[in-house]
């Protein structure tokens, strides 16, 4: 298969690398990644030449609530070096977007770090991943005869709930021991929000709300963001774009009765050329 121009992972890549020192406490990691809309934050180091290296870690909103909230670990006593990932999970700019949604599905991870000659360069995302294959027209979403298939073969039907009265920490817990990065949000039997690791990181740790007794109802979305079931898949990526977000309620009838984030979007068209990626060396 042939690389076409503008489909590797340089292009699509970020370049600015939002770094902190390894002393860094979890709660000051949730203030930057408040502070700077961002999802992950790349934990300082450096070669002789001060250059950042695959030794370097990665933590993100994630390992925020996995590692440290749901578990009960205080988030101003620990630091980032004790829950990152490392060393980094990198990819060559070279390499096709292709081959960077396979090593994420692989390693069920939503960045990677880009390494040119062993030193990071930037960093890409799932986001990046639907940017290409999804919204871009180059992207090889067209060459899919099924990329306007219903969203009912992409969504997940079991929906994950939480009552808007129980705790942020108890929304953590749930979102750990289920491995997943959201809840609809129940009031009165209806469903009326949504919280996701995002609400949680930057609207209860970054912020110092207490975990034990602040409500879901404080940091939910709300309202609902939603899709009808008969949109199309690019539908879905432009909205979640617009709106800055990762996860959208599927609706059918005015019923919510499925959820799909943006990894599902990309995993329709990463699939067809696994194949290749696994004969790489």
């Amino acid at each position: 298969m042939s690389v076409q121009t503008g489909s590797t992972v340089g292009h699509f890549m970020h370049r600015y690398l939002e770094v902190v020192p390894p002393e860094t406490t979890i709660v000051e990691a949730a203030e930057r990644m408040r502070e700077k809309r961002l999802g992950s934050l790349l934990v300082e180091s450096t070669d002789a030449e001060g250059r950042m290296t695959r030794e370097s870690g990665i933590v993100t909103e994630t390992d925020l609530i996995r590692k440290v909230l749901a578990t009960g670990i205080d988030p101003s006593l620990t630091m980032v070096d004790q829950i990152m990932t490392s060393p980094l999970l990198t990819i060559a700019p070279d390499r096709p977007m292709l081959d960077a949604s396979h090593l994420m599905e692989t390693n069920h991870v939503r960045y990677l770090c880009v390494s040119d000659k062993d030193e990071i360069v930037g960093v890409i995302s799932v986001r990046d991943l639907a940017r290409y294959f999804v919204d871009s027209e180059g992207g090889p979403v067209h060459d899919l005869d099924n990329v306007y298939r219903p969203l009912s073969l992409l969504m997940h039907q079991t929906l994950e709930t939480i009552a808007s009265e129980r705790t942020v920490l108890e929304a953590a817990q749930t979102m750990a021991e289920k491995r997943i990065g959201s809840l609809l949000v129940i009031e009165a039997g209806e469903m009326v929000g949504i919280v996701t690791e995002t609400d949680v990181v930057r609207k209860g740790m970054a912020t110092h709300l207490p975990a034990g007794s602040t409500k879901v109802a404080s940091v939910m979305n709300h309202p609902l963001i939603q899709i009808d079931i008969n949109r199309t898949v690019r539908d879905a990526s432009r909205l979640m774009a617009e709106e800055r977000i990762r996860h959208l309620a599927v609706t059918e009838n005015n019923k919510v009765v499925g959820i799909v984030s943006v990894r599902d979007l990309v995993k329709m068209v990463s699939v067809r050329d696994k194949p290749r990626f696994l004969r790489q060396p």
